[in-house]
């Protein structure tokens, strides 16, 4: 999937990477990784360097939690971040709840992200796989990337036998790998 790789993250964090493909809907938590994610803050997910955005180091735990499936405790950092990105991390947790319209609400207020770009790219490759269907073939096809598409698409495939269902799965989590790179190089000072 993507160009994603856990090697530049602390050893705390790759824990929490490895292995996970969370679902298209909420899920249900893995406590098993609650007390990891609890002795988490914004220095340990840097390996107990002080971030240089402490802002985007939030939007990491946010996406850390909301990937082992504990939206409640996501939606708490998310909610509290007024940026784009915090709006970004908001707006996919809502379409995991899956609360669609609220979501659309929230990728209202991202804009233009700047892992759009990646995204539909990395969406139109993850289409290859599959035979699609009508409503997802604008994934292949697209120029820029659609967040309000690829919500009404999970919608559309909330059922686990929709045949559009693990497409969207795919695509989620490369939205989400995408998106947490971009954060966690931000928080480390790395973003150009």
């Amino acid at each position: 999937m993507g160009s994603f790789s856990a090697d530049g993250f602390a050893p705390n964090v790759r824990s929490l990477l490895n292995g996970v493909l969370p679902p298209l809907g909420p899920g249900v938590p893995d406590e098993s990784k609650r007390p990891l994610l609890e002795a988490l803050d914004e220095r340990a997910l840097l390996g107990g360097r002080q971030p240089a955005d402490r802002t985007m180091a939030a939007c990491c735990l946010s996406g850390l939690w909301l990937l082992h499936g504990f939206l409640d405790e996501s939606h708490r950092i998310s909610q509290g971040i007024g940026t784009c990105d915090g709006s970004y991390w908001h707006g996919v947790m809502h379409r995991r709840e899956p609360d669609y319209w609220n979501s659309k609400y929230w990728f209202r207020r991202v804009g233009n992200h700047p892992v759009f770009e990646d995204l539909c790219r990395e969406a139109r490759r993850a289409t290859a796989g599959y035979s699609l269907t009508p409503r997802a073939q604008f994934l292949a096809s697209q120029r820029t990337w659609d967040p309000f598409g690829f919500v009404d698409l999970c919608e559309s495939a909330e059922h686990g036998d929709s045949p559009d269902h693990s497409l969207c799965v795919e695509v989620a989590h490369l939205e989400w790998q995408l998106l947490f790179d971009y954060c966690h190089r931000a928080a480390a000072g790395l973003r150009a």
